[in-house]
């Protein structure tokens, strides 16, 4: 998992490759809605760029994470079905319920069920390198997201030269990248973290959530700013130094939200003093995205070695395949 890790800029530019080398077969039209389906590794790619989207898109976008699609999937709706794997039931359900909806669907995969159902349906289908565990392959699907919605015109965006300048940024900071990443898993280790973010990152912030969890093999949370202001925040009632509290803060956070996370920390350090701050890095929403990704992922893999953990196996969701492949 290291390994993978430190390949994330290369793993973007190949991904940059690949979108900028597919040729849809799908022609662009009037959608009245996006939904994006897939879970976990392969969903949160959507999530993330769900939130860049949000007030640049006119139209609903949404991501599924279930076996069915929403009612109002029909004709006029592009569905982006992502799976790394190309096997996930859940997907694949959906997939199913797109293509009698006749949506127009596009496919992110490595392979498996949903590139064979793509090629028999003659449905676009952007594969991605295989082998590797989806949730260390978001820089590949993520990036095709992107190029999706560029085809079909919903962005504008100069796909090209963001992605160059985010691995010109990764690079040069690697050393750094790691420094930090090290010093915020020995704050993390034997903790309970609790991520905070604004609600433009929350897709960043549930990332980093999976990545402990998987990876670190620990629980952890995470929530929005303003919204936990609303409820969670009067959760915090005991002292507890067991807790650790990260913030992923950006300059360009709402004034509003920038004055809350101030009050926030005030309030938070009276029960616990274990308080990280992650700021962002980088000029374009994706430079931040891409640099809190892979900050927050050598943090993960960092935390499985302190907890002598190995970052790679994922048992307990194998096993719980298996007993579901058992049941028809």
């Amino acid at each position: 998992m290291k390994e993978l890790v430190l390949n994330f800029p290369t793993q973007l530019h190949e991904a940059l490759i690949i979108g900028q080398n597919y040729r849809f077969i799908s022609p662009v039209k009037d959608f009245s809605n996006v939904v994006l389906t897939g879970l976990g590794g392969s969903g949160i790619g959507g999530s993330i760029v769900q939130n860049y989207v949000f007030d640049k898109v006119s139209i609903p976008f949404i991501v599924n994470k279930d076996y069915s699609l929403p009612k109002f999937v029909n004709s006029r709706s592009l569905v982006i079905v992502s799976s790394y794997s190309g096997n996930t039931e859940e997907t694949i359900s959906a997939m199913q319920q797109a293509i009698k909806a006749r949506a127009t669907i596009v496919c992110i995969t490595s392979g498996g069920k949903i590139a064979e159902i793509a090629k028999k349906k003659k449905l676009d289908c952007i594969l991605l390198p295989a082998g590797m565990p989806p949730r260390s392959c978001i820089g590949y699907s993520m990036t095709q997201v992107l190029f999706t919605f560029s085809h079909f015109g919903l962005i504008q965006d100069d796909l090209s030269k963001t992605i160059k300048a985010s691995i010109k940024l990764l690079k040069a900071d690697e050393k750094d990248i790691q420094s930090k990443a090290r010093a915020i898993a020995r704050k993390l280790y034997g903790k309970l973290p609790v991520i905070y973010s604004s609600s433009a990152f929350e897709g960043v912030a549930a990332r980093v959530q999976q990545q402990l969890n998987e990876n670190s093999k620990m629980l952890c949370w995470h929530n929005v700013i303003p919204e936990m202001n609303h409820n969670e925040l009067v959760g915090w009632r005991d002292k507890d130094a067991s807790k650790a509290v990260v913030f992923l803060k950006d300059a360009e956070d709402a004034e509003r939200v920038r004055i809350r996370f101030q009050i926030i920390k005030q309030i938070i350090k009276k029960y616990t003093p274990n308080i990280i701050e992650i700021n962002s890095k980088g000029k374009s929403y994706w430079e931040k995205v891409f640099y809190f990704i892979h900050l927050t992922d050598w943090v993960s893999v960092m935390l499985a070695e302190l907890r002598k953990q190995d970052a790679t196996e994922v048992r307990v969701i194998d096993f719980l395949k298996k007993e579901l492949s058992k049941i028809a």
